[in-house]
């Protein structure tokens, strides 16, 4: 293994140090370890907070700022950070509007989010949750029950921080939450694995003729290994999962704020149908070219105009990574003139910016 680290101990915070030594809107907070605004609290506006391991950058703390989320929670490289941490960070944000947490469909963050709601609800800070769940390819992953989170992660960070700067109740930000992770789709592909600094080596071996495919962002297995042939062919392939595995019923714990506890609720995720209008994100996993990804947005435009998909918006570039996987991954959203508003609204984060 050959990475630019002092020592596998000290890679979270030396890295999370000098990420917000480059941006001065930023503040690190120490024991426990989380991320917030410079200027937050922020009155009179619902907050925003995820979080998650590293190792995913920029994705969680690359997108904190004005017209996003208002706090993040880092942990160790793959690993979920710690209820002190998303509690903490949830008081350090809370204007006054209550504290929105999106939370990926991994085991590790649903246990450690669910427990630091419970701390802010009985420490009287209003708290509502989202579990996003956009993964495609498989059901109950080694990390999961259900569908994974994945990069449609970032798109609903964007949206709902535009439904929060507008001065969306939290209530009204949990209903948006729900419809827009219903209506989001998403596929990755690994041609090589990533290197997690703790364990030294790739993740998994794929030979040269192979791809792992519907890969998560863990490294974890896919659908299955299948023969990579050329780009045409993989984009192909991951047009039609998304079109045909777009639709199911899944049962998603959120935080009942008319109870104050759990509840269970059954939701439906919506196919993308001829005529649909999409947000799309070309992901690069960790160690894509950019040139590459160009490719991949080509063929896949070609793929939605040929279905009758209507590409109204797009991002290309890296946004949700997974350390230095060889891969990308593709995020497609319906959305309509409520959505595109939202996506069309000022964001001024490390990572995103739009004017």
């Amino acid at each position: 293994m050959k990475k630019l680290i002092n020592s596998v101990e000290s890679v979270l915070q030396e890295q999370i140090e000098g990420f917000v030594a480059a941006y001065s809107e930023l503040r690190l907070h120490q024991d426990p370890l989380f991320v917030t605004r410079a200027d937050a609290p922020v009155s009179g506006k619902v907050a925003l907070m995820s979080g998650g391991g590293g190792g995913h950058e920029p994705m969680h703390c690359g997108f904190i700022g004005e017209g996003m989320l208002d706090g993040a929670c880092p942990g160790e490289i793959f690993t979920s950070p710690t209820p002190d941490q998303m509690y903490e960070c949830g008081r350090a944000i809370d204007g006054g509007q209550g504290v929105l947490m999106l939370i990926k469909n991994y085991t590790g963050d649903i246990l450690n989010f669910e427990t630091a709601a419970e701390l802010l609800h009985d420490g009287g800070t209003a708290v509502a949750t989202l579990v996003i769940d956009d993964d495609v390819a498989v059901k109950d992953s080694l990390y999961t029950a259900g569908r994974r989170g994945v990069a449609n992660t970032v798109i609903i960070e964007k949206l709902l921080g535009a439904a929060a700067v507008r001065g969306d109740s939290l209530d009204e930000c949990a209903v948006l939450s729900q419809k827009i992770n219903n209506q989001g789709h998403s596929i990755g592909v690994a041609l090589a694995a990533g290197t997690v600094p703790a364990a030294g080596k790739p993740s998994f071996i794929l030979a040269e003729n192979e791809m792992e495919f519907g890969v998560g962002i863990y490294g974890e297995p896919g659908i299955e290994r299948r023969p990579f042939t050329c780009l045409d062919d993989t984009v192909d392939a991951m047009f039609k999962t998304l079109i045909d595995h777009g639709s199911y019923q899944r049962t998603l714990r959120h935080w009942d704020r008319q109870t104050g506890g759990w509840s269970e609720v059954r939701q439906s995720k919506q196919q993308l149908a001829k005529g649909d209008r999409v947000i799309v994100l070309v992901n690069n996993l960790g160690a894509t070219p950019l040139s590459e990804l160009y490719g991949v947005w080509f063929r896949l435009s070609a793929c939605c105009a040929k279905f009758g998909l209507i590409i109204e918006r797009k991002l290309i570039g890296s946004y949700c990574t997974s350390l230095d996987m060889q891969g990308m991954s593709i995020t497609m959203l319906k959305v309509d003139d409520e959505l595109l508003s939202l996506w069309d609204a000022p964001v001024s984060t490390p990572a995103l910016h739009m004017s």
